[in-house]
């Protein structure tokens, strides 16, 4: 029997979900949105939560970011604080437009027995959370700047499907550690 490329059979691959750290408001159209920086305390937020998730000994082995200036920044800041550097990534699939089919193919192509968080923007996640736990990207999920999810997904393929298993505010992070 065949299985689907995109199915994970019965291995489960653990999705951590972060959003960016802030980074102010946005810019108007006419300025280029994708080279917003993390403002000092948005910086700051991150290095904490980052510095949380190594006392908690998050095991990552693969970190996905968004090319966009901020989430990057998380991305980098969360890989050097827990010595990930060489499992630091830019996805294009992780863009704020780009369509979620893409992450999750890409993320097919990974062993199924991986950890890989993957840092972007909103609605994004939170649809895409909403979309493995209950098939439907409008279910109101709140990510906050910083804040993390994260999954146990079983099938990313004919649709995404899994569980989540914790939805933390970076507050809620801090005080965990």
């Amino acid at each position: 029997m065949q299985r689907s490329r995109l199915t994970l059979g019965t291995a489960q691959m653990e999705i951590v979900i972060l959003r960016h750290g802030d980074a102010g408001k946005r810019i108007p159209v006419t300025a280029n949105d994708h080279e917003r920086s993390l403002t000092a305390a948005g910086r700051k937020e991150v290095e904490e939560v980052a510095r949380s998730l190594r006392r908690l000994n998050l095991k990552l082995d693969k970190i996905a970011t968004s090319p966009l200036k901020r989430s990057r920044e998380t991305a980098e800041i969360v890989a050097e604080i827990l010595n990930k550097g060489e499992a630091l990534e830019q996805w294009d699939e992780l863009k704020p437009e780009a369509d979620r089919m893409g992450a999750y193919k890409r993320l097919a192509k990974l062993k199924s027995d991986l950890t890989v968080l993957l840092v972007g923007h909103e609605p994004y996640l939170s649809e895409m959370i909403s979309e493995i736990i209950s098939s439907d990207s409008q279910s109101r999920i709140s990510l906050k700047k910083a804040g993390m999810a994260k999954l146990e997904v079983d099938s990313l393929s004919p649709a995404a499907h899994g569980e989540l298993r914790w939805l933390l505010t970076p507050r809620q992070i801090k005080k965990l550690s």
